[in-house]
């Protein structure tokens, strides 16, 4: 997905990032049949059977809400997602043929499911999604109204979560890289790509680590709301992060303990 007109060094690195999501989480699945050749039309889903899913591999297919164009996808995206009552106000449009690779809606998701690394890219696609969507709309937006949800561009030092806050974001580090505290004391990294501070706006406690920028970052902020209402609606993406998450707080829990043995 691309932003009409003029965009962000923010967004352009997260752009960069999930153009090559799909082609990761689509390996090893066969397509349910042959491309389809379609020629410009004013309403793409239409067109599409509802129990499939297309990977757009030629063409340019432009995203309107509202009868205002937002955004649009390029060769390496997704079509098919945008479907159900919630994208009622959305249509799918293109000037110029579109080349399409079916897969079955319900193969392409027992296949992301069935390995232990495709739910979490797969995640990430959708949340970047949102936040270029978010990005979108905010443009049109009068200033002063505007949310500080998006892209955050931080420098080495900055302080993303302070422990004991409350929390009303979770975070993804796009570029770059930080560090966890616990009263002072480093706890483990948080690398690129990273989904942290979910667990406080799951359970509604203050934060319960401090996170800092180690080196200049690139950071996306989703909406704590936004958030639990995709883990609400997309059950295995939950318990996709949940496993993801619990193992990551077992290695934040025993690099704890081999630091209190030492001292």
């Amino acid at each position: 997905m691309y932003l009409l007109g003029e965009q962000s060094a923010q967004a352009d690195a997260l752009i960069n990032h999930l153009q090559s999501l799909p082609a990761q989480w689509l390996e090893g699945l066969v397509p349910c049949g042959p491309a389809l050749e379609l020629e410009a039309t004013d309403d793409l889903l239409a067109q599409l059977p509802d129990d499939q899913l297309f990977l757009l591999t030629q063409g340019v297919i432009t995203g309107r809400l509202g009868g205002r164009g937002l955004f649009y996808w390029h060769e390496g995206d997704v079509i098919g997602l945008q479907n159900g009552p919630e994208w009622a106000d959305c249509t799918l449009c293109t000037d110029n043929p579109l080349t399409l690779l079916p897969y079955r809606r319900s193969d392409l998701f027992q296949h992301v499911y069935g390995s232990s690394s495709r739910p979490e890219q797969f995640l990430h696609y959708l949340l970047g999604q949102m936040a270029l969507l978010a990005h979108a709309v905010a443009e049109f937006k009068p200033r002063e109204f505007r949310s500080t949800n998006g892209f955050k561009r931080v420098e080495p030092g900055e302080v993303l979560i302070r422990q004991g806050d409350s929390a009303d974001h979770v975070f993804v580090i796009i570029e770059g890289h930080a560090e966890a505290f616990v009263s002072g004391h480093k706890i483990g990294d948080v690398p690129k790509d990273e989904i942290f501070g979910a667990m406080a706006v799951f359970t509604g406690e203050p934060r319960n680590a401090t996170i800092i920028a180690r080196e200049a970052s690139t950071v996306m902020l989703i909406p704590g709301d936004q958030f639990l209402s995709m883990t609400r609606t997309n059950p295995k993406i939950a318990h996709s992060l949940i496993e993801s998450m619990a193992r990551r707080i077992d290695q934040l829990n025993k690099q704890l303990t081999a630091y209190n043995s030492q001292n």
